[in-house]
């Protein structure tokens, strides 16, 4: 196992803007776009919903073939962030203890001290996920939901903010096991960042050419306070009952789907609104409307769809079951809500 904790140092001017100031928190969430896209060539958009899955208080999973930027994107968005960094390197011989730390025997006190594991960190990098048992998976289920660890019957509660952005290769196999549903369940989103096309990739030579180096960092925008800030304000984003009745439905009817063994929970109802709040604020919002929540249906409900068995050899997918619910349920209007003061949820208006 690799564990590589990186704490980034403080950057002159890292703002953090007031927890209800949604054009604040805007700001800062375009400012680490812009310096996470220094590193990551070409993925603005792809980066805009990891930041969401973030800014959402989640964890994000990254699925795709080896070197096409998922480890640098994490470490770029803790750098950015402003949060303490590990890389947790996941193999067949990785055990829950190397994750959560363990109690060891110290000589010369003659007493047990708690040496934490890499999961006491900021953003935790959970690489190759699917090479580790389920046993050292599920290792991951209470940190990731609870924000705690428990060892040898003590809780412990991890540092704020604490995410997880684990990688996975979903071509390659052999010794791999593939993540149990409820472990999927608690990852908001699950994205990819796909093949550049030939002008991006000559982008990312060219600037590997200039560097003259293979390591790369990109500026600190935010700290965790700040961090903490921006999630307060996606809290107070407004959300239309259209809207929200939008996303029920689409959620409702994966269940319904003829190809569908489970469809998706409450769970990614609550996931595809949250990160929709987010992605409002990226773009600079401080209501959602119907687009982000398309936006976000295939990331944050594909892999909490089960396809029925026999309907595999059909190359029946999750993504297909949401494909379909999306063309089959109406978009509601989307009206912009009116400057009325009040409570978020008591605005005005129409379907934001």
């Amino acid at each position: 196992m690799t564990h590589t904790p990186q704490h980034p140092a403080p950057t002159a001017g890292a703002r953090t803007p007031p927890p209800s100031d949604v054009p604040a928190a805007s700001r800062a969430a375009a400012r680490v776009l812009d310096a996470v896209e220094g590193a990551v060539v070409g993925k603005r958009t792809v980066l805009e919903l990891v930041l969401a899955g973030v800014l959402a208080g989640g964890h994000v999973l990254l699925e795709d073939l080896p070197g096409l930027g998922k480890t640098l994107a994490a470490r770029s968005f803790a750098q950015a962030l402003g949060l303490p960094f590990t890389r947790a390197q996941f193999t067949p011989d990785l055990l829950p203890a190397d994750l959560t730390g363990a109690e060891v025997f110290d000589q010369l006190t003659g007493e047990f001290v708690f040496r934490p594991g890499p999961v006491f960190t900021g953003l935790l990098l959970a690489d190759e996920i699917n090479r580790t048992p389920p046993k050292t998976q599920s290792a991951l289920l209470e940190a990731m939901q609870e924000r705690q660890v428990s060892v040898e019957g003590t809780t412990r509660p991890l540092p704020r903010p604490f995410h997880v952005l684990a990688t996975a290769n979903p071509v390659e196999h052999e010794g791999t096991y593939p993540l149990p549903e409820a472990q999927l369940d608690r990852f908001l989103l699950r994205l990819s960042f796909g093949y550049p096309t030939p002008e991006e990739e000559w982008d990312v030579v060219s600037r590997r050419l200039v560097r003259r180096q293979e390591e790369q960092s990109v500026p600190q925008v935010l700290d965790g306070e700040g961090l903490l800030a921006v999630q307060a304000a996606v809290e107070t984003v407004h959300v239309a009952d259209a809207v929200g009745r939008y996303a029920v439905e689409l959620v409702g009817r994966t269940r319904e789907h003829a190809h569908a063994l489970v469809g998706a929970s409450p769970r990614g109802t609550l996931a595809l609104i949250t990160c929709a709040r987010a992605l409002a604020v990226i773009r600079g919002r401080d209501y959602v409307v119907p687009e982000d929540v398309k936006a976000l249906a295939h990331p944050a409900l594909d892999h909490r769809v089960t396809v029925k068995p026999e309907l595999w050899l059909q190359n029946a997918t999750g993504a297909g079951v949401v494909s379909a619910v999306l063309e089959q349920v109406p978009v509601p209007a989307a009206e912009q809500p009116s400057a009325t003061p009040g409570p978020v949820g008591a605005r005005a208006g129409g379907a934001g």
